[in-house]
């Protein structure tokens, strides 16, 4: 079999230029996150293929990238069924590792804990525009505090975060899995199709309020969809989060808990009033996060730049509890960070700071007493703040030199073995 120079498809390599700018940008974050007191943690990037498969995590559980048994486990010719081939898979999120981390941690852990989790993930889906198999997730989660302090601190600490790369003028979308339970009751839906309803409400961006409406009168009496999208219609011109809230509480009247309402209004008063970034936080109906193990709020990180979701996340009450048999508060907040690298790129961004980068060019005789001393100057450089690299000349310097400017070094040192001088800057 022919070797093969490509990645695997859906995958990639990463050139020097993004690598940098990967590296600066998980460096803010981390610096960021660790200021609001979350706690690096690492989880294996392979989990029980039972823990993956546990019916909480949407369409992503049929994106599994399964690993088949081993050695003596393996048995192809009497397997049956996957279950006889199968036993772990690689993660396809943060939070069900997380979970499982917590279940098994928790007595060596602070209460609450608040964890900070850089990984990659494996997901088999199609690959389209800052979608990947294999992507990096950054997420960062509160578990153990059940009151909205946890939304409040994880929506503020991401936005920080999101304004110190460099985002302006982006949008928090904020709903909550009670009040999109409320309506569907209060339309008159059957509680046992909630999830496939809140599927087709989560299109509405793609196919719009018609689309919805035709989609969900193929299954349900035309008077319940009326009513339904009703409510969608009316909330249309209320972004702002209290107003929004306040209109439902009076329209779904017993269908929607005044302490879910009072809960959501409190979040957007304390955000609104101790953000730091350029952002607005819009009250989203339609907001439906894919995943079915959210509980309550919910939120998601709109970048006009990109046109969709660059981030999201939300409450989780009962993941963890599903490995130890007792809830355990939970919230987190996820942010796209390859999306986030994809628009660094395509708008050119350059990594501010680390001194000058100097490239020194070495002719290919030049003598080792003279290398040492130019090894020196080098290291003195580096010790005031420049970033040095050090090379061997080739024959078409002018193509070296563009490709090193390329890779954005702004100053030349040429070094040749000559008695009147031994070097020339450029």
């Amino acid at each position: 079999m022919a070797l093969s120079k490509k990645p695997v498809n859906g995958m990639k390599d990463i050139l020097p230029r993004e690598e940098e700018i990967r590296d600066y940008v998980t460096g803010i974050i981390k610096e960021t996150y660790r200021s609001f007191g979350f706690t690096p943690i690492e989880t294996p990037c392979m989990e029980n293929i039972a823990n993956l498969s546990n019916k909480q995590g949407g369409e992503n559980e049929k994106l599994i990238f399964k690993v088949l048994k081993r050695g003596e486990k393996l048995h192809l010719d009497t397997a049956q069924t996957e279950e006889d081939i199968v036993d772990y898979g690689m993660r396809y999120d943060l939070t069900v590792p997380l979970s499982r981390f917590y279940a098994n941690h928790a007595n060596d852990l602070p209460k609450p804990f608040k964890a900070l989790q850089i990984g990659n993930v494996w997901r088999a889906e199609h690959t389209q525009r800052g979608r990947f198999r294999q992507f990096t997730q950054c997420d960062i989660d509160i578990l153990g505090e059940p009151s909205n302090l946890a939304e409040i601190e994880l929506i503020l600490a991401t936005t920080t975060c999101i304004g110190r790369i460099g985002f302006k003028n982006f949008e928090i979308r904020i709903n909550e899995r009670r009040i999109l339970k409320a309506m569907a009751s209060y339309a008159g839906f059957p509680e046992s199709d909630y999830d496939e309803i809140f599927i087709t409400l989560d299109k509405m961006d793609k196919i719009g309020l018609d689309g919805v409406a035709e989609k969900l009168k193929e299954d349900y009496n035309d008077a319940v969809v009326d009513k339904y999208l009703e409510l969608f219609e009316s909330l249309s011109d209320k972004k702002d989060l209290v107003d929004g809230v306040d209109y439902l509480l009076a329209a779904l009247g017993s269908f929607l808990d005044e302490e879910v309402a009072r809960s959501l209004k409190e979040i957007a008063t304390a955000v609104n009033e101790a953000k730091e970034a350029d952002f607005t936080l819009v009250f989203d109906p339609t907001l439906v996060r894919g995943m079915s193990y959210y509980t309550g709020t919910i939120f998601e990180i709109a970048i006009p730049e990109f046109g969709g979701s660059c981030g999201g996340g939300g409450r989780y009450d009962k993941m963890v509890g599903g490995f130890t048999g007792q809830d355990t508060p939970a919230c987190g907040f996820s942010i796209g960070f390859e999306r986030i690298i994809m628009l660094l790129l395509e708008s050119d961004f350059q990594v501010p700071g680390g001194g000058r980068k100097v490239a020194y060019l070495v002719e290919k005789k030049y003598p080792v007493q003279k290398l040492v001393s130019v090894i020196k100057q080098a290291r003195e450089a580096r010790e005031a703040g420049d970033q040095v690299l050090l090379v061997r000349m080739n024959k078409n310097k002018r193509f070296q030199k563009e490709q090193l400017a390329a890779e954005g070094y702004e100053e030349f040192v040429e070094f040749y073995n000559r008695d009147e001088s031994d070097s020339s800057a450029f």
